[in-house]
């Protein structure tokens, strides 16, 4: 029988010879294809875009532009109130939070343009990989419903629920990107690990128990809580959203041992198995801040980005481990041995 072969950039390889630790650090000095280089460019910039929105929602520049795709009726924000259209109140006219809110969508535009190269980009190289091709499609498709969905949460004035299924789709969008960038380093081989899928779900509920509560505690001081007390008004919602943050925080610590134990022999699982739990852990601390000194916009921010960060980091490891084959790809700390 022939032995198993290897997809690598430059073709296909014996199994041996992708096993071979000298030849596995030859692969890893390799250039990245272009599609690999503008895949992680622009799932990075969608992290980015993620970070951005935390700090427009904690700043409170939401409504910074009251009217959507337009900023004050205008495609170029005013510079002054006196600039305004007649239909809009002056009051609302806040220069800082108008153009924070419109730096986040002219980032988020390029976003959209960033994920349409992308698609070409699989065209012109992975097309006959329909995994890869049609992942990076549905993440353009979800990119044009986010935009609209944008301009609703917009005239739902930053109404809690539609806040939060905005963050999920971005979320998706993500993951989706990293399935098609992982899927070129590395073909899928065994089933996936139904432990890793659970703990995903629950941390894609619990980034969206997390939207809730925020939006809970701007009603309460919105209905004249004062801020110190207004976590505490959340009740249900917030027990519901830090259980969840305990279950994930506890099955991140499980996931160090699963690459010992089913994957032995593959090294380079447990870097990405520490990055998980290492997020958990930062996960948790951020929110002890949140819940016991400060809900200042710095730790929400950080609270959202490295919870983003952590649902990204547990479907590369679903994706690794769901393989039969070497990783030819980036290693958290370095290359695989």
């Amino acid at each position: 029988m022939a032995p198993r072969g290897c997809l690598t950039n430059e073709g296909i390889v014996s199994h041996n010879e992708a096993q071979n630790p000298k030849n596995n650090r030859m692969f890893q000095s390799r250039r990245l294809s272009s599609f690999q280089r503008l895949a992680l460019w622009t799932t990075a910039t969608t992290y980015f875009l993620i970070l951005v929105g935390g700090l427009v929602r904690a700043s409170g520049a939401g409504l910074g532009c009251p009217d959507w795709p337009r900023c004050f009726g205008s495609w170029i924000p005013p510079a002054s109130a006196a600039e305004l259209p007649p239909q809009f109140d002056p009051s609302r006219f806040n220069p800082t939070l108008m153009w924070t809110e419109y730096l986040n969508r002219l980032l988020g535009v390029t976003v959209g343009f960033l994920i349409l190269a992308t698609v070409v980009s699989a065209w012109r190289h992975h097309r006959r990989e329909p995994r890869i091709f049609w992942t990076t499609v549905a993440a353009l498709l979800l990119t044009g419903f986010q935009g609209w969905l944008g301009g609703r949460v917009v005239a739902n004035e930053l109404a809690a629920w539609i806040v939060t299924v905005h963050l999920i789709f971005a979320l998706v969008i993500v993951q989706l990107l990293l399935y098609a960038t992982v899927r070129t380093w590395r073909r899928a081989g065994g089933p996936p690990s139904p432990f890793l899928i659970a703990l995903i779900l629950v941390t894609m509920i619990q980034i969206g128990l997390g939207t809730q509560v925020r939006g809970a505690i701007d009603v309460a001081i919105n209905s004249g809580v004062a801020p110190a007390s207004a976590l505490a008004s959340v009740g249900l919602l917030d027990q519901l959203h830090r259980n969840a943050a305990l279950v994930v925080f506890a099955g991140s610590l499980l996931i160090v041992m699963w690459p010992r134990a089913r994957f032995p022999k593959e090294k380079t699982l447990m870097p990405w198995a520490y990055v998980v739990a290492g997020l958990a852990t930062l996960q948790v601390a951020l929110g002890v801040v949140m819940a016991y000194v400060s809900l200042g916009p710095a730790a929400q921010v950080g609270h959202l980005t490295v919870a983003s960060l952590l649902l990204g980091a547990e479907t590369v490891l679903l994706l690794l481990g769901k393989s039969d084959q070497p990783w030819l790809g980036p290693v958290p700390g370095g290359e695989s041995k």
